[in-house]
């Protein structure tokens, strides 16, 4: 599996990585903390600010904490998969905080945070963002989330969830005021001057008085305005209203795809869909998710696969797959493929996995198997065979870079800073050192200029 030397790439912009992490116990596979060597202290800071600076020392881009705002009860209707098999949601640290403590531990490493437009308001988000984005001195990013599980909305006092188009509508204006918020303090409004004395330039700070169908927001921020302009935009939507909300406002997509040719077609279709917004189709970076199992040799690789696939159980993956679908897998018969259905839930998962079914053939409980795996199974092997699949998805416009989820940490981790990056620099594909001091520097975005209020 070891994959032979290619030629530099010939494409102008370099290879992003950025890592996927949760504040839990699930990353890239349902097994994973389950595994000999991973470390089960999901509670300690030490845990945390291991996993940044090991980040940091292999000069990723960014660590992306995901987050849901409630332990999935979907399959089953029950909360027992997910906490006894310790899937996706079984245990979530609040990421705000998590990305504050790697913030003190680290220089150079983005934090990224989701944080949902459903249950929270445009005023704290802002302000908090606007906080790490300071305290990191220009690191700091927002997944932008539209919360769509009944248990997310039992948790905020909701008696049902917003529809689809409406989570996007009130979506779309809480980016507007936060934006705006952002907006009310000028570059160099904050003045510090003890001689005149002068704290702020009051000229350069005003309110937003913003009225819309969702919020009514007076302003300004009390936090003035970030070191980025505004904090990086993650988005993941794969549905049409997804895609156009991406096209507008992301910097970064995440996706997840079963097949080279899939990451393609959407890689090509989002620039289109910048462009059309008047957008350059390089400031909207392209990272799909991958599971890569790394070891010194092919055999140590695929005996880590092996226990990884031994450790992972069927339900867990159909736990999670049936959360992220909005649909109780157990209801259909578990050897049976996927049917067709119409998910109310991620539709970007529903393609990948309905993609996945029709090629293979597989039964709903292996398909739960394999999805509680991770991703992709082009990425095991040695770091040569790693990093020249790496590449080769990056030099055919399949993507810009990748959003790594190892399958267990630290080691999962260790093993692919260790032995996949050094080869992607040594191929003139990855930075050797930062070349920049925020985010933005990493990912090559241009600053956002202060906008008019009413823009």
């Amino acid at each position: 599996m070891s994959g032979t030397h290619t030629p530099s790439s010939p494409r102008e912009n370099p290879m992003h990585l950025a890592a996927f992490v949760v504040a839990g116990p699930v990353s890239g596979c349902h097994g994973g903390w389950r595994h000999p060597a991973a470390n089960t202290q999901l509670l300690s800071a030490s845990y945390y600010t291991q996993i940044g600076q090991l980040l940091e020392q292999g000069r990723f881009d960014m660590l992306f904490l995901a987050d849901i705002l409630a332990i999935p009860r979907r399959y089953e209707n029950s909360l027992e998969s997910q906490l006894t098999m310790g899937a996706l949601g079984a245990l979530r640290l609040d990421p705000m905080v998590v990305l504050s403590l790697i913030a003190a531990s680290t220089k150079h490493l983005g934090l990224a945070s989701t944080i949902s437009t459903s249950y929270f308001d445009p005023y704290s988000v802002a302000r908090s963002l606007a906080t790490l984005d300071h305290l990191s001195a220009g690191r700091a990013a927002w997944n932008i989330v539209t919360s769509f599980q009944q248990a997310e909305a039992a948790n905020f006092g909701l008696t049902e969830q917003l529809s689809r188009e409406e989570r996007y509508e009130r979506a779309e204006e809480f980016v507007q005021v936060a934006c705006k918020l952002w907006d009310s303090w000028g570059d160099d409004a904050l003045k510090l001057d003890t001689a005149t004395p002068q704290f702020a330039d009051a000229d350069q700070v005003r309110s937003i008085d913003h009225q819309g169908k969702w919020f009514n927001v007076q302003g300004p921020l009390n936090v003035s305005r970030p070191p980025q302009g505004r904090p990086v935009f993650i988005q993941a939507g794969a549905s049409g209203t997804g895609k156009d909300f991406a096209a507008r406002w992301a910097d970064v997509v995440f996706v997840t795809h079963s097949s080279l040719e899939s990451a393609q077609a959407f890689y090509s279709e989002m620039k289109d869909r910048a462009r059309h917004y008047g957008r350059n189709p390089d400031e909207l970076k392209i990272l799909p998710g991958i599971v890569p199992i790394v070891g010194e040799t092919e055999s140590i690789a695929l005996e880590q696969e092996k226990i990884l696939s031994d450790l992972t159980q069927p339900e867990a993956g159909l736990s999670t797959l049936s959360y992220h679908l909005d649909i109780d897998l157990a209801e259909f018969p578990q050897d049976e493929v996927l049917p067709d259905i119409d998910v109310p839930g991620v539709q970007g998962h529903y393609k990948e996995v309905a993609e996945l079914t029709r090629k293979t053939k597989m039964g709903l409980r292996e398909l739960g198997h394999r999805y509680g795996i991770g991703p992709l199974r082009d990425f095991v092997g040695d770091g040569d065979h790693v990093a020249h699949n790496l590449q080769r998805w990056y030099e055919a416009k399949a993507c810009d870079g990748f959003m790594i989820q190892v399958p267990y940490l630290p080691g999962g981790l260790e093993n692919f800073v260790r032995l996949v990056v050094p080869r992607l620099q040594d191929k003139g594909l990855f930075r050797k050192e930062y070349d920049g001091t925020t985010l933005r520097d990493h990912l090559g975005l241009t600053r956002p200029e202060r906008q008019q209020a009413d823009a």
